[in-house]
Order: C-alpha cells, then structure tokens, then sequence
C-alpha cells in the first residue's frame, strides 16, 4: 500500500514539475499586435544635449544615433489603378522604414507642478490613444496635464473653457519642440505646439499640408516632369537609396498640380505632405541650416527668440532664469509611444543645474566649444499618471506623495523594464500564482514522499 501512495506522490511531483516548466519555460513578455504591444530591442539609448542664448536668442543642439535616416513620413503610392497611404502610423518600428525620425522638448519654467520632478508622466492620462484597451477613435486622444481634468484619470473630465483659460493665463501649460526629418527639416523649421488639455499647435500655419483629395481620391501636387521623374519608386524610398542629394520632399514652390491623364506605374510614389513656409507662433522655432544625418548620429540645432511676445503659447527664457525640460527621440522607424523619453533636466542660464545654458556676445554665433550633457533616454512603456499616484497599483506612490523626485529613486533602465512590466501586469500576476500554487503543491508533494519513505524504514526494521 505504500509503495502505492509513494508512487503517486511521485507521479504528483513530477507533474507539478512539468507544469512549472510549461507556465515558467517560455517567455511572457512577447510583442502582441491585438494589444498595441511591441518592445524595442534597445530599451535604452542616448541623447546629448547643449544650449547657448545671446540675450536675445536661445539655441539648442541636440545629437543622437540612427543606424539611418529616415526621411520620409507617410507617403502615396500608385498600385492598380489607386493611389494608397502607406506609413505615418504604426505599432513599432515600421518595416518598409516609412515613419520620420524626430526630436522633442518638453520645457516649462516652473508654472507646472511636479513637471521638474516627474516630467512627462504627467501628461500620461488613462485612455490614451494606442494604449492597450483603448479603443480606435477619430480624434486621437493625446497628452494632457492633470489640472485641464476635473478628474484627472479620466480623459473626458475636461474643465470648462474658462477654467482651461485661466490655467493657461497662469502658465499651466508645457512648451512642446518637435522637429521632424521629413516634416519640417528640409524647410529649416520645426514644430511648435504646446500640452495643456491636450496636444495643442499654436496658432499660425502649420509647416505642412496633405497631398490629397479626398473628392478624387489622387494626389494634390506632384514632382515637376521638367525637371526629372514625377514620382519616386516605393521600393528605393524603403531601402533608403532616395538620400539628401534627391528631390525627395515636395514643397509648394518645387511642386506641380498632379496630372491625372499620365501613364502612373505600379509603385510610383509621391509624399503624402506638401512642405511649405509655416507662419505665426507655429513657426517660432527655426533652424541655422537644415539638418544632416552623418557617420550613424542627426546632429540638430534649434534657435527661438527668447521672448516670442507668445507668453500663453510659449515658455518664455529670461537672463538668468531657470527651466526644467523633457525630451523624446523617435527612431528606428517608430513614431507615437514607441519612442525614447527622458527624466526632466533642469536648465539654467548662467545659473546651476544639470545643463547650464553657455552665454554669447549679440550678434555672434555659437561655437558649441562647451561639453555635452549626456542624457539617457528610455522605452516607457504604458505607464500612466493615475496608476503612479495610486497606492493599490504602485508601491512608490507615497514617495509620489512626499514630492520625491522620481531620479531619486530610480534609473532608466529601472524605469524601462518598470515600463514593460505595466504592459504584462496580467500575465505576470497569472504566473505568480502559478508559482505559488506549484511550489505550495511540490512542498506538499515532497513532505508526502519523505513521509512514506521514512515508514518504509520503519517497516523495513
């Protein structure tokens, strides 16, 4: 009879040690297109970073690497007789390399609580577009600071108009850069928009429009025939042989109306945006040349008055002054949250911080002789503001509460593999129970074999 039981506590042991192995022997973090999931495979990259300012202007030069450029955004391809959008928008790096390269700075200068020492978890409400669960709608729901919100984990709660006035008249609002390889360089531009109740442009001309009528389905302008081939060819924009030396973008003075009545070829292509001077406070951030991608690094320089005269848009610099800032780099063909972010970095002009801002004469031009600030950047995953804050889902939120700089207690890679984490808190809460219930099960297990080993002893005896 014992030899019975001790071969079922065997067999009892045994199974539970192959269901250990089935549940723990493959991987649970795995890239999941149902759910908006993909995982870079650097969680980590670099960012360097410089600043100089006259008095009456501020530069800012930043360099980074990118196994190659990518210099075009979403595009229009003739295939059977219609003209297709292809790129632009999708869920991790885009296989035929259709999605620019871009850089962005958060900056505020103070106005905004807790951006100095949490950045731009700030803005990540509950619902955002391409998050895991949320569903598809026409507008897309973007970034937002907690106080445009009644409740501020609820993207719908926004506050009345004349709330949403007053917090901008009282400097609640984050001074978004974003330059763009295909959007805005090749004009010497970049974009100049804002985050308050949400992603917000400022008022003017935007640097682009869409090459597209939506009457006839074809495309708005085309190549000039005068000057070389009207279209591009899809395969040659994906393998990046359509390099700076082409005519690779099309703006409004370069551009011809599209003729319809021509013999289109499968795979020709056009851009889907046609680039053209932006006006207004949109346009505040210009370029000393139009940036090049050289030796694997973008090498970009910003410049904007100091003073826009734009005080409810932009963040204004003062001699002096200190400003916390915020940075995202996009590459490898990725765009939305499949980006780089950084911790905040306090900036000061002529005054201590992480990055000082290097004085210059009027007149003169910077000779970027002062060091780098080296700065990592991150995968961030899809963690938010309310679950942060929130006890019941995150440990640290009490330090949150005690206003502790989120640098103080973690690191990058910390904070990437945090990231990941959130995007698995499901599976991985399943496989803790697992390993309780197995490891519960195999103690069982091997309490009932030594029992029945030890009677046998004693039988033995």
């Amino acid at each position: 009879m014992h030899i019975k039981y001790l071969a079922g506590s065997v067999a009892l042991f045994a199974g539970l040690l192959a269901l250990g192995w089935i549940t723990h022997g493959t991987s649970i973090v795995q890239n999941d297109p149902e759910r908006n999931i993909f995982i870079p495979e650097d969680l980590t990259s670099e960012l360097q970073v410089k600043a100089t300012y006259d008095g009456t202007n501020i530069w800012f030069r930043y360099r980074w690497p990118a196994e190659r450029p990518m210099l075009f955004n979403d595009v229009l391809v003739y295939q059977d007789g219609a003209w297709e959008e292809r790129g632009g928008e999708v869920m991790g790096p885009d296989p035929d390399n259709l999605v620019e390269d871009r850089v962005a700075m958060m900056v505020d200068d103070g106005a905004v609580p807790l951006f100095g020492r949490y950045g731009g978890y700030i803005t990540i409400g509950e619902g955002l577009t391409t998050f895991t669960g949320v569903p598809e709608t026409e507008e897309e729901r973007s970034k937002y600071l907690p106080s445009t919100r009644t409740d501020p984990n609820d993207f719908e709660t926004i506050k009345p108009e004349t709330d949403l006035e007053a917090l901008r008249a009282a400097g609640q609002f984050i001074d978004l850069w974003d330059w763009k390889s295909s959007r805005t360089n090749p004009l010497g531009q970049a974009d100049d928009t804002s985050v308050g109740a949400e992603r917000e442009d400022d008022a003017g001309t935007a640097p682009y429009f869409v090459n597209f009528n939506e009457d006839t389905g074809q495309p708005l302008f085309m190549f000039d025939p005068a000057k070389g081939d009207p279209a591009l060819k899809i395969d040659a924009v994906m393998a990046g042989d359509v390099g700076f030396n082409d005519s690779y973008y099309l703006t409004e003075a370069s551009a011809v109306p599209f003729d319809p009545n021509r013999q289109w070829q499968n795979g020709d292509t056009l851009p889907r945006q046609i680039l053209r001077q932006g006006a207004g406070s949109r346009a505040d951030i210009a370029m000393p040349a139009a940036a090049r991608w050289r030796n694997g690094f973008w090498d970009v320089t910003l410049v904007r008055k100091m003073d826009t005269g734009n005080p409810l848009e932009d963040k204004i610099f003062r001699e002096g002054g200190s400003y916390d800032l915020a940075f995202a780099v996009f590459r490898k063909a990725s765009t939305m949250r499949w980006h780089y972010v950084s911790l905040p970095v306090s900036l000061g002009l002529e005054q201590p911080a992480q990055m000082v801002a290097e004085r210059i004469e009027p007149g003169t031009e910077p000779d970027w002789t002062q060091p780098w600030t080296e700065i990592k950047t991150y995968y961030p995953g899809q963690v938010t503001w309310g679950r942060l804050t929130d006890a019941r889902q995150h440990p640290g939120a009490d330090r949150i509460a005690q206003r502790v700089p989120v640098a103080y207690r973690h690191g990058e890679e910390q904070l990437a593999l945090y990231g990941i984490e959130m995007e698995f808190a499901k599976e991985i809460r399943t496989q803790w129970l697992w390993t309780l219930f197995i490891s519960l099960g195999l103690i069982v297990g091997m309490g009932i074999n030594i029992n029945l080993l030890m009677r046998r002893r004693e039988a033995a005896k």
